[in-house]
C-alpha cells in the first residue's frame, strides 16, 4: 500500500497520519477535516439519523470511509465506495478497519445495485459531475435512492467559488425530479426524494422523461447507464422511507419485493427459519469463529434473500451480500431488510484488494457452477 503518499498528502485533513508503528484515524475528510462526528452531528438537524428511520446508505467517494464508520453507531450501515485512484489503497483501509467499502466507479454503466436500495445517499467532495450528459449520473443516483431518501452532496459544486453555473444545474436537475430541497448549510445540500413518482414536466431543460415500462430498473450487472427516470411504479412493493418498517423491524418481515419468486413470501420465511439453524450449527457444532472478535468483514457468495446475514445481525459483523448476476434479482429484498451487497458475476474477479475478507461463505455452490437450464459446466 502507498501509505506514506496517502499520509502526507491527506494528514492535514483527518483521512489518516502515521503515529509510531501504527496508522490513526482521526474521522476526518476533505469536508470535515474536524472529524465525521460533528459532520453527522449537523446532518442529523435535517434528517433523522436516528431512531431506525433511515437503515442503508451510500457513500460515493468515500476516502478511507470515515464516514461509513461514524453512521455504524448510528444503527446506519452504509456501503462506501471509491475508485482506484491516485490515492490508490483508501478502500484497503477502509476494509483493513472492518468498513463495508469496494472499488467502484460512477462511468459508463448502472452501479451493481438494485432500485430504491438506499435510504440515504451521501457524497462528499465526491467530484461526480451530477449534471453531465444531460444529468445521466443524478438520474442513476435518483435510481438508487429510495421514495422519501435523502441525497447530501457536501463541497463542489455546493455554493463554490467560480462554481455557479454547476450549482444552478444541480439545483435545476433536483427541482426536475421535484425533490425537496431541506437546507443548504455552507456547503451541503440536502434534497429529500418524493415518496412517489416524479412529477417530471413535460418540459425540462435536461431532456429528462419517465423510462419504459419494459426497463426493469433493478437490472444492473453491466447495464449501460439510461437517460430516463425510473418510475415507482415499475417496482412492485412498498419500500418508501416511512412506510417501509423501521429497523431493526424491517430484518425480519417479507417485503413485497420477496414476490420476484414464485411463492416468494413462503420462500422468505422458510429461509430465515433455515439460516437461523445452521449459523447455531455453524457456531456450535463447527465453531466457527462467528461472533467473535477474530471475524469482522465476511461474504456471503451466494445470498438469496439474505437468510444468512440476518442470522448474523447480533453478531459483531458486517456481511456483503452478494446475489450472482445470472440468478433471480433478489438483492431488492436484501436492501428492504436493511442489509447490503451488490450484484456480481464469479466468472469475473471481486472488486476489491487481496484478502480483505475474513470469511467466506458460499451455499449452494453448484449453481453457481452450471450453466441455468443446462447441465454444462460454466
Amino acid at each position: 500500500m502507498p501509505h506514506n503518499k496517502i499520509a502526507d498528502r491527506k494528514g492535514h485533513q483527518g483521512w489518516m497520519k502515521e503515529q509510531g508503528p501504527h496508522f490513526i484515524f482521526p474521522g476526518g475528510g476533505t469536508m470535515f477535516p474536524d472529524g465525521a462526528a460533528p459532520y453527522i452531528e449537523k446532518l442529523g438537524q435535517y434528517i433523522p439519523l436516528t431512531g431506525g428511520t433511515l437503515r442503508t446508505a451510500l457513500d460515493m467517494g468515500c476516502g478511507v470511509a470515515s464516514f461509513g464508520g461514524s453512521l455504524l453507531s448510528e444503527g446506519i450501515l452504509a456501503l462506501s465506495f471509491a475508485p482506484r485512484d491516485s490515492h490508490k489503497a483508501q478502500i484497503q483501509f477502509a476494509l483493513e478497519r472492518g468498513i463495508p467499502a469496494f472499488v467502484l466507479m460512477l462511468g459508463t454503466r448502472r452501479l451493481p445495485f438494485p432500485a430504491f436500495a438506499f435510504d440515504f445517499i451521501h457524497c462528499s467532495r465526491c467530484l461526480i459531475h451530477f449534471t453531465a450528459y444531460n444529468a445521466t449520473y443524478f438520474i442513476e443516483v435518483d435510481r438508487l435512492l429510495r421514495p422519501g431518501g435523502y441525497l447530501v452532496i457536501s463541497g463542489p459544486p455546493v455554493q463554490w467559488p467560480k462554481q455557479d453555473k454547476e450549482w444552478a444545474d444541480l439545483q435545476a436537475v433536483a427541482r426536475a425530479l421535484c425533490y425537496e430541497l431541506i437546507a443548504v448549510d455552507g456547503n451541503t445540500v440536502i434534497w429529500k426524494k418524493p415518496d412517489g413518482d416524479s412529477c417530471l414536466p413535460n418540459q425540462n431543460e435536461f431532456g429528462l422523461e419517465s423510462c419504459d415500462e419494459s426497463n426493469d430498473p433493478s437490472n444492473a450487472w453491466y447495464f449501460k447507464l439510461r437517460r430516463c427516470v425510473t418510475s415507482t411504479s415499475s417496482v412492485n412493493g412498498e419500500y418508501p422511507v416511512g412506510i417501509i418498517p423501521k429497523w431493526p423491524d424491517r430484518l425480519t418481515r417479507a417485503p413485497s419485493r420477496a414476490l420476484v419468486m414464485k411463492n416468494g413470501i413462503d420462500l422468505f420465511r422458510a429461509d430465515t427459519r433455515r439460516w437461523t439453524r445452521r449459523v447455531a450449527y455453524y457456531k456450535n457444532t463447527l465453531s466457527l469463529k462467528l461472533g467473535s472478535p477474530a471475524v469482522r468483514n465476511v461474504m456471503d457468495m451466494n445470498a438469496f434473500f439474505g437468510g444468512f446475514a440476518a442470522a448474523l445481525v447480533s453478531d459483531p459483523v458486517w456481511v456483503m451480500n452478494v446475489v450472482p448476476a445470472r440468478k433471480p434479482l433478489t438483492l431488492g429484498v436484501i436492501y428492504d431488510r436493511g442489509l447490503i451487497g451488490v450484484y456480481h458475476d464469479w466468472c469475473e474477479p471481486f472488486s476489491t484488494y487481496p484478502r480483505t475478507y475474513d470469511f467466506i461463505h458460499v451455499a449452494g455452490i453448484e449453481s453457481l457452477i452450471k450453466l441455468p437450464g443446462s447441465s454444462k459446466s460454466r
